[in-house]
Order: C-alpha cells, then sequence, then structure tokens
C-alpha cells in the first residue's frame, strides 16, 4: 500500500510529531534522511520507516510507503529526503559518569553541538532543564548528527536534580568569567557535572548556589565571550580523562 493523499488521518497524525506536546504526548519523534534513520536503527529505537514510493531500505522494522506529495507534507526540509524514521523517546532514570547539565538552552544548534561534544569527550550523560530547547526538535537531532541517540539524556527540574547529584558524591562546576578557577588547574579526581547556562543570560544565581567551584576558559583579551556550544566543547575536553 502507498499513501497518497495528505488528508489521511494517518499522514496527519505524522505531522503532528514536529510539534513538542504531540512528540511528550506520544513518546515519539520523527527523523529525516538515511543518516539519521541508521543511527535511529542501530540505537534500537526506529520503530517504523517512511519511504517516498519507488524507493526501498532493508532495515528489520515496519515500513510505510507514500507519495512524494505526502513525503513533502510530512518533511520539515526544503528538499525532502526519500526516507524518514518514526522513532520512540527513549527514557532514563539514571545517569552514570562524567555529566553535563544545561540550563534553559534556547539554540537548536548548541543544543546539538553539546551532544555531539559530550559523546566526542565519553561524557556519562546530559542532563536538560525543562525550558530548554526539546532534544528531539528537528533540527536538533540534524545538528547532534544523530549522537542524541548514543547519549542517556533526562529532561527535569534542576532544582531538584542537581541535590541528588551532590548527595552522589558529584563535584559541581559551574563557568563564571569571574573570580572563578582556570579550568586546566580543576583536579580531575571523582565525578563531576558542569553546568552551562543560557545564551544570553549565562548561568542563573539560583542554580549557581548548587556549585561547588566555578570555572573559566583562559583567552585572549580580544574576545570577550565564546559561543555556549564551543565553550562547553573546550570544558568538555579538558575535563576529559
Amino acid at each position: 500500500m502507498i499513501y497518497t493523499s495528505i488528508e489521511n488521518a494517518k499522514m496527519k497524525d505524522l505531522k503532528k510529531l514536529h510539534m513538542k506536546k504531540y512528540r511528550d504526548r506520544e513518546g515519539l519523534f520523527l527523523v529525516e534522511g538515511e543518516h539519521l534513520v541508521e543511527e535511529a536503527y542501530h540505537a534500537g529505537i526506529l520503530k517504523t520507516i517512511i519511504i517516498e514510493e519507488n524507493h526501498d531500505y532493508d532495515y528489520a522494522v515496519e515500513k510505510m510507503y507514500v507519495s512524494q506529495a505526502v513525503l513533502k507534507f510530512l518533511s520539515e526540509l526544503e528538499t525532502p529526503q526519500p526516507v524518514m524514521g518514526v522513532c520512540e523517546k527513549p527514557v532514563f532514570q539514571t545517569l552514570q559518569g562524567n555529566i553535563l547539565v544545561l540550563e534553559d538552552i534556547q539554540d537548536p544548534g548548541n543544543l546539538g553541538t553539546m551532544i555531539r561534544s559530550a559523546v566526542a569527550f565519553h561524557m556519562g550523560g546530559i542532563v536538560v532543564s525543562l525550558n530548554t530547547v526539546d532534544p528531539y526538535n528537528e533540527k536538533v537531532l540534524r545538528a547532534s548528527q544523530g549522537l542524541l541517540f548514543h547519549i542517556p539524556l533526562i529532561v527535569g527540574d534542576l532544582k531538584e536534580i542537581l541535590p541528588t547529584l551532590k548527595a552522589q558524591q558529584y563535584h559541581i562546576l559551574g563557568t563564571k568569567v569571574t573570580h572563578g578557577k582556570n579550568i586546566k588547574s580543576i583536579e580531575k579526581n571523582g565525578l563531576f557535572a558542569i553546568i552551562m547556562g543560557n545564551e544570553g543570560k549565562g548561568m542563573s544565581e539560583q542554580i549557581g548556589e548548587f556549585c561547588d567551584d566555578f570555572v573559566y576558559i583562559d583567552m585572549s583579551d580580544e574576545c570577550e565571550s565564546l559561543n555556549v556550544g564551543v565553550a562547553a566543547s573546550i570544558l568538555m575536553y579538558e575535563l576529559d580523562k
């Protein structure tokens, strides 16, 4: 069977997965393109593959064939690729290893960059605040290049999660340009959680109260600040054992 009508109820339901409230309600999200579909499949979260007619892909999951018009209707890309996937959102209750904590990150590209770097530099997991951009937003997924599927991630209230991390003997690091320690001077003994704040406001004072130390990146006086994704990547690299 080939779905040819954008008025089909099933197609309309799939289209709704581009909205966060439906992703949260259904526990599902969409990926677009061969690379992300393949990454989702290998991560074991690919539930259904949506394929443009006259194409085929060899994945051991449910297949749904659609016309070019329907694929264009479902896609968020200017030039739709011939394959999409419906994926199940993984659920994590606990994290192990070093942790990246993100407070109210708004830019999908920044979040995607930090996810990629967290995987690259062996972080054990990521915690994002309730007001951070949805990690399953299609722009975040593309920016992360599918590496989101390879690291545990929890969305929650940082005021509840950070005390739990402290009770587990995590050394909590915040970022501060003044009155902080050079990141190179931080001892790498034990587990750490590093907090990155909002692009415009930085880390809030309320969240800063949970920090055991504050760190900064030594750089040229000509540069006032770094993009949060770049800064987080440097910090995770420096703290990687």
